[in-house]
């Protein structure tokens, strides 16, 4: 990786291994153990702009999931296991106990989020409150995809078979991704990102390794992650931890009804939630209305 800028002063750096190699870690603050989880197609480094202020609250701990960032890039196998939002929890969990925490809250962006509405359905005990930033249940959006009802045009590429969407990003990849951020963001820009944090996310973007893993965590949530989605549902499980949805103006929205709705009609009917005012990349667009919706509810004020 190219020298980049620490968004993070007074964090520790942890490198931990687990089945997927080593996952990078960072840690600060004190009090309840509380993780942040990123999603696609960007790094730990998204929560830079409230992580100090969650630290003065919380043990806060920021990772970087398999397949991005500093973290090991394991070979998939075309969604059936390695990328699964199943394993990936796995490798919260190791990371968790790793540095000392058995039970924790669990915020979660994009991807993240699916990493973590994954865990509390497999492993209730291991969460105390779960916050999912700006995404439906993956078998949900792949419903409006089918549907016609969904601009998440990516999610169809992306999942393709090797080396196809693979191939096609690496001939130019910084031009695709950026694109993605543009069209995502409320500014339709890059202004509403820190240049210091893109510089972290190009540096991923440009390594083949991390293009296949980005693709073989598309391919699962096209086949296995939705598998495990529907057999929860058929067995009627849903998620017992408190959960609070949080969501911005622009990339959830479809015909019928917003993202709470949705979450509470499937896996969190005790769901409670707010919109911010942003797009997609809520903690980096709106971080003062994340804090003020998310601190209170961590701390079982709200």
């Amino acid at each position: 990786m190219p020298d980049l800028a620490d968004l993070f002063p007074g964090f520790q750096s942890h490198w931990i291994d687990t089945e997927a190699g080593r996952i990078f870690a960072r840690s600060a603050g004190s009090g309840p153990p509380l993780v942040l989880v990123h999603g696609f197609p960007q790094t730990h480094v998204c929560y830079h702009r409230i992580a100090p202020k969650l630290a003065e609250h919380f043990t806060v701990v920021l990772m970087d999931l398999r397949g991005y960032g500093w973290s090991s890039a394991p070979e998939g196998d075309g969604g059936r296991e390695t990328y699964t939002k199943r394993a990936m929890g796995r490798d919260v969990v190791a990371v968790m106990e790793a540095l000392g925490h058995v039970r924790f809250s669990f915020v979660g962006h994009d991807r993240g989020a699916r990493v973590g509405y994954r865990l509390a359905l497999d492993e209730p005990g291991r969460l105390d409150r779960l916050v999912l930033l700006d995404i439906l249940p993956t078998f949900h959006v792949w419903k409006l995809i089918e549907a016609g009802k969904s601009p998440a045009a990516h999610w169809e590429f992306l999942a393709r078979p090797a080396p196809e969407p693979e191939t096609a990003i690496g001939k130019d990849p910084l031009p695709y991704f950026e694109d993605l951020l543009i069209r995502w963001s409320k500014t339709k820009d890059l202004t509403g990102f820190d240049p210091r944090a893109l510089a972290h996310y190009r540096a991923n973007w440009n390594e083949p390794t991390r293009i296949h893993a980005f693709c073989e965590d598309y391919r699962a949530g096209k086949t296995t992650d939705v598998a495990q989605d529907e057999a929860d549902l058929a067995a009627g499980r849903t998620i017992s931890v408190p959960t609070q949805i949080i969501w911005g103006e622009f990339y959830l929205v479809t015909a019928d009804k917003n993202p709470l709705e949705v979450w509470r009609e499937t896996f969190a009917p005790g769901a409670t939630g707010t919109m911010v005012d942003a797009a997609h990349f809520v903690v980096e667009e709106a971080p003062e209305e994340v804090l003020a919706a998310m601190i209170p509810f961590l701390e079982g004020k709200a």
